[in-house]
């Protein structure tokens, strides 16, 4: 017995000292030869347009995020792209457990959101706005503008950036009311919850598309970018993975580079409401992801 046990103690002492086991050695997921296999993959989405949305006339879920998506996945060898709706909050978290394979919402990057997935580089740059009743009584131009009226409060949807834009600028939690998607926002707006509504100018201008001229909002015209360490923000969007499919999110970038730009990209997105103006013009995900 005695030299048993003196067996058992060694080999663990040398697995041990090799640093290695079954679970450490275990190659991690190919996701790519998983999908390319089935046929299809999973997106996340939020259900936010003009990026990525459910369009009832065609019962179809489509935007320029999932519909650069399918052609990326056509080139990959992927026939089909399924659709995962998700409140925008819960994105990161639903990609992380797996309820999806990648993020198809225009998500912004960011640094802190570089910590928790792997991103692509972006499809598109774009400026903030703000939706208000029409003729803006508050005269709310910028968030700072919105910061300096005590008694403004200005609508965000749930774990988007705008909420860090109007945090880094002064406007207090207390003055930010939360929605669950930007359709729930308008109607916040247009009730008075909140008196303004902080989105893309890209979403605004989706919205208000879908209003009767005499729908009672309008964006807040002009409008200054807010100003975060010293510069105006511009927001850059993109596709994001999971850490460990990085042979997945290569595999795609490769072919976003080859795509962006190019005038069946420019055909493709110009029914989203975006034109060159919102080209990323050389933007990186390595350059957002380090705050530049």
């Amino acid at each position: 017995m005695a030299a048993i046990f003196i067996a058992i103690g060694m080999a663990y002492a040398a697995v041990r000292a090799s640093g290695t086991s079954t679970a450490a050695t275990a190659a991690p997921p190919d996701t790519l030869a998983a999908a390319r296999a089935k046929g299809e993959i999973r997106v996340g989405y939020a259900n936010e347009a003009p990026f990525a949305y459910m369009d009832s006339r065609t019962n179809k879920v489509t935007g320029e995020s999932v519909e650069i998506a399918r052609v990326v996945m056509q080139r990959l060898g992927i026939r089909h792209v399924d659709a995962v709706l998700t409140e925008f909050g819960s994105l990161i978290p639903g990609l992380n457990a797996g309820r999806f394979d990648i993020i198809a919402a225009g998500m912004y990057v960011t640094p802190d959101r570089c910590k928790q997935v792997a991103f692509s580089d972006p499809t598109y740059g774009v400026g903030a706005a703000f939706l208000v009743p029409t003729h803006n009584p508050r005269n709310l131009h910028s968030y700072e503008d919105l910061a300096r009226d005590g008694d403004a409060k200005l609508g965000i949807v749930v774990g988007a950036i705008e909420g860090d834009y109007a945090a880094a600028v002064g406007v207090p939690a207390d003055r930010m009311v939360v929605f669950p998607d930007a359709v729930s926002a308008l109607t916040g707006v247009q009730v008075g919850r909140a008196d303004a509504y902080a989105a893309t100018a890209l979403t605004l201008n989706h919205l208000l598309g879908k209003l009767p001229p005499d729908g009672g909002l309008e964006r807040a015209q002009p409008f200054s970018n807010p100003v975060v360490d010293g510069k105006p923000v511009r927001g850059y969007g993109a596709y994001a993975f999971r850490k460990e499919d990085q042979p997945l999110a290569d595999a795609f970038n490769a072919e976003l580079k080859r795509f962006i730009g190019t005038p069946a990209h420019r055909r493709l997105v110009a029914p989203f409401g975006f034109t060159d103006k919102e080209l990323p013009q050389g933007m990186t995900a390595a350059r957002l992801c380090a705050g530049e």
